[in-house]
């Protein structure tokens, strides 16, 4: 693979490895109580709710095939890096938040339409920010060791 294609690689990987993040860090912020979120009529929220039903093996595919891509124009020593590992092992975590933890509490808020005085939902919604705040942090600690590439040991 010619080492030309890296810059483009690279973007379209970055571009793949955060949309597989975005319905779970963002859905929870459009739980409003006075509407079920999937009957929002914003675009947003439809894209959104589409990449996470069907466009996650597709994201995942091609996140797959553009990090084998990388590894083979760069060399595999760079597997060996410490930044990398522990950027690698943050973005395992968060994925195993994401589909473990994050979608299966989301779903059931994303389809109620729960009244305004309604508590419990209130509370879960809420909890489902807080771990939408948790993963972007998550993803942020993982952009800064991708850019900084600190010697961690």
């Amino acid at each position: 693979m010619p080492s030309s294609l890296l810059p483009v690689l690279l973007a379209v990987h970055v571009v793949l490895a955060v949309s597989l993040f975005l319905p779970s860090v963002f859905l929870p912020f459009a739980l409003r109580a006075r509407r079920a979120t999937a009957e929002s009529g914003s675009p947003a929220v439809k894209a959104l709710l589409a990449m996470q039903s069907s466009g996650t093996m597709i994201v995942g595919i091609g996140l797959a095939i553009t990090g084998f891509g990388l590894v083979t124009i760069l060399g595999s020593s760079l597997l060996s890096k410490p930044w990398l590992l522990v950027a690698l092992a943050i973005y395992a975590l968060n994925l195993v938040i994401a589909f473990f933890i994050q979608r299966p509490r989301l779903r059931p808020l994303l389809g109620i339409r729960a009244a305004a005085d309604d508590h419990t939902w209130v509370i879960r919604a809420r909890r489902q920010r807080y771990v939408s705040y948790a993963m972007a942090g998550m993803i942020g600690t993982i952009a800064f060791l991708m850019s900084t590439k600190p010697t961690l040991w």
